[in-house]
């Protein structure tokens, strides 16, 4: 079996292939060889360097910086506790996120869950979200990529988390979600994961806004379908970066075309595709939870002036 290719090499890690070739020309990395047709290969070691790349680059740190470095030193990055966007709150300091890691590995489930709700009850929703589910995901899966987790271990926090998340976002009366808009959340064939979805959900309930989730992997010629059916304001996509740059840009136009004028394309998530923009009218690229709630008041403050200006 020979040395994957920089379309394989853009799936596994989520990294685009021009962004591999510009730090192949402006860092000297990666540096793969060349297969019988000319064609790039990476080396299995590249590959996971560039896996720590992408954790870091998610983290916010700068390719300048960590691009050049050595493995050990990336290693040693991701092995630092995670700076936050927010300031954090006093009652989760960051380095409480072992606790959560120490249940996982002790394979504790129960203790686990039990933890991550007293958390959420004592933070309320809104910063449990931002506090502790994003940098305690981010932590897992940094976890797994250097295997210290194995896959069903980071199966097993995904699951417990959900059904902790799922409750609370349930709990939410359902008077307090009739503002608009009314929100389609999914993910397209190829991009199994939800949580990133529940995330989404969770905030934009707690701005009064109802949300639909039709799960993971639905079938992109049914969106449209879907997003008349329910009456949806904002189709909101999630993508984790296994869909490469061209399948997210192709899926976003066909979309774009299908759904409504007045209906809006939402794209969220750590897909580095997401960060370049969409160059679409009525499509958003958002890359931080954060933006969530300035977008949603922009999305209000434009749907009331388009109300007060119709005849």
């Amino acid at each position: 079996m020979g040395l994957p290719g920089i379309a394989s090499v853009e799936r596994d890690t989520g990294i685009g292939k021009d962004t591999l070739r510009v730090w192949e020309r402006r860092y000297g990395f990666p540096c793969p060889l060349r297969d019988a047709q000319g064609e790039r290969a990476y080396p299995l070691e590249q590959v996971q360097r560039l896996r720590l790349l992408k954790r870091l680059l998610d983290r916010g740190h700068r390719p300048g910086r960590v691009v050049p470095a050595g493995l050990e030193e990336l290693e040693s990055l991701l092995k630092q506790p995670m700076a936050k966007s927010a300031a954090p709150s006093p009652l989760m300091p960051g380095a409480d996120l072992e606790a959560f890691v120490d249940l996982l590995r002790a394979h504790r489930i129960d203790a686990l869950k039990h933890l991550l709700s007293q958390t959420l009850l004592r933070l309320g929703l809104g910063d449990f979200v931002m506090s502790v589910v994003a940098p305690l995901t981010t932590r897992v899966g940094d976890l797994w990529m250097q295997g210290e987790l194995q896959v069903f271990e980071e199966h097993v926090y995904t699951e417990a988390l959900q059904q902790v998340m799922r409750q609370a976002v349930q709990a939410i009366p359902p008077q307090a979600l009739q503002a608009q808009p009314r929100v389609l959340l999914t993910t397209l064939p190829g991009e199994p994961h939800g949580l990133g979805l529940l995330m989404v959900e969770a905030l934009l309930a707690l701005e009064g806004c109802p949300c639909v989730s039709l799960g993971v992997q639905t079938p992109q010629q049914e969106l449209p379908q879907a997003a008349r059916a329910h009456g949806a304001d904002i189709v909101a996509l999630s993508f984790t970066g296994l869909l490469s740059t061209g399948v997210v840009q192709k899926a976003m136009r066909a979309l774009r075309a299908e759904l409504p004028p007045g209906m809006v394309l939402w794209a969220g998530g750590s897909s580095p595709v997401l960060r370049r923009g969409s160059g679409m009218e009525g499509v958003l690229y958002i890359t931080e939870l954060a933006d969530l709630a300035p977008q949603l008041r922009q999305w209000r403050k434009q749907h009331l002036a388009d109300a007060q200006a119709a005849p």
